[in-house]
């Protein structure tokens, strides 16, 4: 995490198809009333189907050189550590905005705003003072997965436009952006960090929460391999 004291703040402020293969169904009759059985290996259940959580299946990674796996697996292990706080900020802003409707003056909301930045800050400012750069600019990008909105309007709306101007130019120093939005099908990095989190959600190492737009994972994928690049390639 970068040392300087505005860059400490701004990430502080964020945080406000199984298939059941060789069934047979088979009709029987008892006591004149037609009910359906299923035939699974051998054993019969009653019933006309058979309710199976849905999971997908995902090609294995291809790399195309030890550089690419260790991109890969750098990105993947930044992005399993970064995440869970991108689905906290969702889930605060929620939170938030659920509180903030029921004030009625600007400075009650804007009290309530600072109070809840000042707990937030409490409970987690070791714990991100400790991001390196890389991912910092990742869970910038994740926030607005989870929330829609950049993390610039996200400190615009909750502190101020001036705010928000300085810390994205305190940003830049260090080659990030606040207004840096997610966009798996044109940034090649943002769709591997889609590969990365699909496959994390299918392997239950990563709890789940929908994107605050439409993605379309199998979609990127072909997206991408019709450019030749599959999350294993080393660079775009």
């Amino acid at each position: 995490m970068i040392s300087l004291p505005l860059s400490r703040n701004y990430f502080i402020v964020l945080f406000f198809f199984v298939h059941a293969s060789n069934a047979q169904i088979l009709e029987s009759e008892n006591d004149s009333i037609n009910n359906n059985f299923i035939i699974v290996e051998g054993d019969s259940l009653f019933g006309p189907t058979i309710d199976l959580d849905p999971i997908t299946l995902f090609p294995k990674v291809k790399y195309e050189s030890s550089a690419a796996r260790r991109r890969y697996l750098t990105l993947k292990r930044k992005t399993h550590k970064v995440y869970p706080y991108a689905k906290l900020a969702s889930d605060n802003l929620t939170k938030l905005n659920e509180r903030l409707a029921q004030l009625k003056r600007k400075s009650q909301k804007k009290k309530y705003a600072k109070t809840i930045e000042k707990y937030l800050e409490g409970e987690f400012k070791e714990e991100l003072q400790k991001f390196t750069i890389t991912e910092g600019q990742i869970l910038i990008t994740l926030i607005h997965r989870q929330t829609g909105i950049t993390a610039f309007d996200l400190i615009k709306s909750l502190r101020s436009g001036w705010k928000a101007f300085w810390y994205n130019n305190t940003a830049k120093l260090f080659d990030m952006s606040l207004k840096e939005v997610y966009n798996p099908s044109a940034n090649f990095e943002h769709y591997c960090i889609e590969d990365i989190l699909q496959r994390a959600f299918a392997d239950g190492d990563l709890e789940a929460q929908d994107p605050a737009f439409e993605i379309d994972y199998f979609q990127l994928r072909s997206l991408w391999l019709k450019k030749g690049l599959n999350p294993g390639s080393a660079s775009e």
